[in-house]
């Protein structure tokens, strides 16, 4: 989720800084605010947007890695006027969640946010760069596309309900240590054999570790033909759980999509939650029909954009989904 609006103006910053977790809450705020008021000038003024669950932020800021790709600006005050975290699986790059204080979008600070995002992934040697935005918000999308994004695709969010299934999958957390490690590294080849240069190993064990979810294994005649990278952590800090969202999804085919979303169902169901979320990207056309023909619903859309020449690629047979909203 991006937030960012831009007019000529200068006001004194410094930054980047590193996101630590003691930010958490003045994150937050700054997060809240951004989008309370993104929403207000779309016409929703009734609309609050709440705090991130803190266990999604450490999630976020650990899977920016250790390299300082989780940044902050601060303003004259020293308080934190925007930030933007950088994300990276293998070749694949990408901005999120990042926002300027409201007060602050009269300078140049948004420009400068997504420009050291844009710079560090192509350091880091992504071949793709992007971030997702609304897609109704015109000023959001021209900001963007001043700053070099074209837009892509729109990636539309379904959700089906929890429900029990005749086959129990299995997932990363219920195998012994050696063969969760095994399971990984064919993840990283099922990931590498779609779209060579994606690696989604970090997110699993990161999700594993801090507890904030799990991975769902896809097996036929023993061997790993998909997988998906899932939270069930509330977004919002103090909710019950609600949803299981999922983060990055594989499969060596496009047509085991329904397999593979009646595992994520019936764990959903064991896991306390009422209903799954995928984020469905637009090229997966196939798929999108056969999750609406098992009963899904429309909740959603985003807008994925893109910095001109780091387009994504469609899976060479299979799919990929890779959500770029924690």
């Amino acid at each position: 989720m991006t937030s960012t609006r831009e007019f000529p103006a200068t006001r004194a910053v410094s930054g980047p800084h590193r996101i630590m977790p003691q930010h958490i809450d003045e994150l937050n705020d700054v997060f809240s605010t951004a989008f309370t008021e993104r929403y207000r000038r779309d016409g929703m003024v009734g609309v609050r947007v709440p705090s991130l669950n803190p266990a999604i932020w450490r999630y976020a800021i650990e899977d920016a890695g250790d390299e300082g790709e989780a940044m902050m600006w601060r303003g004259e005050r020293d308080e934190i006027v925007a930030f933007n975290v950088v994300h990276r699986s293998g070749v694949e790059g990408w901005m999120g969640p990042l926002a300027v204080r409201p007060d602050w979008q009269g300078s140049d600070v948004g420009k400068e946010v997504v420009r050291t995002g844009t710079r560090l992934l192509a350091t880091r040697n992504a071949r793709v760069i992007g971030l997702e935005t609304m897609p109704r918000t015109m000023d959001n999308i021209g900001f963007y596309s001043r700053l070099g994004f074209v837009p892509g695709r729109l990636t539309i969010t379904l959700t089906v309900e929890a429900h029990e299934a005749t086959r129990k999958a299995r997932t990363l957390s219920s195998l012994s240590p050696a063969a969760r490690e095994d399971a990984v590294v064919a993840a990283r080849s099922l990931a590498h054999a779609q779209i060579p240069g994606y690696d989604f190993t970090r997110e699993m064990r990161l999700t594993q570790e801090l507890g904030v979810g799990d991975t769902l294994l896809l097996e036929d005649g023993g061997r790993i033909v998909g997988f998906a990278v899932f939270h069930v952590a509330p977004l919002v800090g103090g909710r019950a759980r609600e949803e299981l969202r999922v983060l990055k999804l594989v499969l060596d085919d496009e047509s085991r999509i329904e397999s593979l979303v009646e595992g994520l169902a019936d764990v959903a169901r064991r896991q306390g939650t009422r209903r799954v979320a995928i984020r469905m990207q637009g090229e997966y056309l196939e798929a999108y029909r056969r999750l609406i023909s098992l009963g899904a619903r429309v909740r959603w859309t985003d807008l994925r954009m893109y910095v001109s020449g780091f387009e994504e690629v469609r899976a060479s047979a299979g799919m990929v989904l890779s959500n770029w909203e924690i």
